[in-house]
């Protein structure tokens, strides 16, 4: 009687041959999850460089998880955020959004600080309540000179979306390491003319 097989999680492109194995055909790349890039920074790393580049911002922003590729950050609620009507006004969550775009890509390719804005789409889909917001960021592309992410926000405890945001980001370019200068020649001896008065 053969062996009983364990199955696992696979890509739909592989398959399981008759000796147990996994197999991928060669049209296809190889899709591992497990593999996936792990941030460079923690959370409590992000905040702290958060809090030393942009210390206007210490105690509106609070950096709760990040991991490969996303993060979740937190608006905390306060009176001066509301607009006639009694809701948060739409530069606020506008603000919440493009620092989750910041944080989720500074955990991901580390303490750039001049990492920037090129591009920011708002869809504001309905009143937000009265309460923290919270953004859950995803990034859908981080190259080496720009990073395209979305953004969820939504009020705090409810799971109805507030705002979509699509942004995109320049990363500078890394410095380039300082080449030592070359070494001084020492220089020939000058002639003399003492050879030349025999």
């Amino acid at each position: 009687r053969p062996a009983t097989v364990k199955r696992t999680l696979q890509p739909p492109h592989r398959r399981m041959s008759s000796n147990g194995r996994s197999r991928c055909s060669k049209t296809f790349k190889c899709w591992k999850p497990f593999m996936l890039k792990q941030p460079v920074m923690t959370a409590q790393a992000v905040a702290e460089f958060l809090g030393r580049e942009f210390p206007q911002i210490n105690g509106i922003y609070a950096v709760e998880a990040v991991g490969p590729f996303n993060s979740r950050v937190r608006c905390f609620f306060n009176q001066a955020y509301l607009r006639p009507g009694e809701t948060i006004s739409g530069p606020t969550m506008m603000g919440l959004a493009d620092v989750s775009l910041y944080v989720t890509i500074l955990a991901n390719i580390g303490p750039v600080a001049s990492a920037a804005t090129t591009n920011l789409t708002f869809n504001f889909l309905r009143k937000p309540e009265r309460a923290d917001l919270i953004a859950e960021c995803r990034l859908l592309k981080l190259g080496k000179s720009l990073a395209v992410g979305e953004v969820a926000i939504r009020s705090d405890g409810l799971t109805d979306l507030v705002v979509h945001a699509t942004g995109t980001y320049s990363i500078p370019p890394q410095t380039a390491p300082v080449k030592p200068l070359p070494k001084p020649q020492p220089e020939a001896p000058a002639p003399t003319n003492a050879g030349l008065l025999r």
